[in-house]
């Protein structure tokens, strides 16, 4: 048997000719732990403990080998995603994982992984027709495992921090001008969904807010609704779910036409309960099928697309009422910080960098005061 300094690590040949090397890691819970390396050779060993105490030594951790990205990414996400996030958030890692990440990096072994696998990963998915949106995101999820990798001592970097996203450009935002706003309002009128579009295009809802409002969130007396939850489909069924962020539970003035609209549709409600009897389940949600069950998203955007189609505006999504309620807000010069408050966005960068470059005539309005400013100096 041969051995270096116990501070050194030791190298020392198995019965089975095989060669083994130890390091000491340092004292974890009153107990002294190891890192032991085996190789055909000495040669192998002592490169591979070599490198160990050079890290020792940097203040990196000593990586422990043996365990592939698949294996860690489904720990990652019981162990550490799935106690800490929203379901919606945890089933969109789990999804992104299980059918792109592990299928073409999950044979790796996590400390090994290099930031030129990473990389290669990226481009692939590109070259198939990946939307440079999708890839951005996959090595976000990425990116994020690795982080908990690094406080688990599992590796010594996060190498997709050392690859460039691709590029990707926000797709401009259109809303609606103020005539096929005029347009929208006339071809709604009437129909089953009327209120429901009318509160998304005036209060700037998104469509999960929308969706999960409660009647007990209404307050038809005092013109206040309270944004709490969303509907969301979380393992195939549509559920509650709270809002993730303090900006996003907000209470909304609510304008006296929306006011009325929300009352005569609270009558509707009712009168629809009356008709399906027994069929119809409790329901505490302002917006419900004849038979007291959620909306369907699908079935809200087909409604949508019907009635875009109606007032011969181009079809879009459904979230493009939001965008047009932030735009007529800022034609109306009301200031960003109300409309971030209204919309729920968490940094009022936010709100600008998505609007303010669709907003030519606010730019004009602003032109204007300061030419207003400068001509009283002359």
């Amino acid at each position: 048997m041969s051995k270096r300094g116990q501070n050194e690590g030791s190298i020392y040949k198995r019965k089975d000719g095989r060669w083994a090397g130890a390091i000491n890691l340092g004292y974890q819970n009153g107990k002294l732990k190891r890192k032991t390396f085996y190789g055909m050779t000495r040669a192998e060993v002592a490169g591979k403990l070599n490198s160990a105490l050079s890290d020792q030594k940097k203040g990196l951790p000593v990586i422990i080998e043996g365990q592939k990205l698949g294996q860690f990414l489904t720990r990652w996400l019981d162990d550490s995603v799935k106690p800490k996030v929203r379901p919606n958030t945890y089933y969109s890692y789990e999804g992104h994982v299980r059918l792109y990440l592990k299928p073409e990096l999950g044979h790796i072994q996590l400390a090994k992984l290099s930031p030129q696998q990473v990389q290669s990963f990226m481009r692939t998915q590109l070259d198939i027709g990946r939307s440079p949106r999708l890839v951005k995101y996959l090595r976000t999820v990425l990116r994020v495992a690795l982080n908990q990798a690094l406080k688990w001592n599992l590796v010594a970097r996060n190498v997709a921090t050392l690859v460039d996203p691709p590029r990707y450009i926000q797709p401009e935002v259109v809303p609606f001008s103020s005539d096929q706003v005029k347009d929208f309002i006339a071809a709604i009128r009437g129909d089953r969904l009327e209120t429901l579009f009318l509160l998304m295009l005036t209060m700037g809802l998104r469509k999960g807010e929308a969706l999960g409002l409660r009647w007990e969130d209404v307050h038809l007396d005092s013109n206040l609704i309270c944004i709490q939850n969303s509907l969301q489909r979380i393992d195939k069924k549509l559920q509650l779910v709270e809002l993730k962020t303090t900006r996003s539970r907000r209470s909304l003035s609510v304008p006296e036409t929306i006011v009325s609209a929300l009352r005569s549709h609270r009558v509707k409600q009712l009168e629809d309960k009356m008709l399906a009897g027994e069929r119809c389940k409790e329901s505490r949600l302002v917006f419900a099928t004849s038979l007291g069950t959620p909306l369907n998203p699908r079935n809200v955007l087909r409604s949508f697309h019907r009635l875009l189609s109606k007032a011969k505006i181009p079809q879009q999504g459904v979230h493009n009422l939001r965008h047009s309620c932030a735009s007529l807000l800022l034609q109306q010069n009301v200031h960003a910080r109300t409309i971030i408050e209204v919309l729920g966005h968490s940094r009022i960068g936010v709100t600008m960098d998505t609007y303010s470059h669709v907003m030519p005539q606010t730019m004009q309005a602003a032109a204007e005061v300061m030419n207003s400013v400068l001509a009283g100096r002359k």
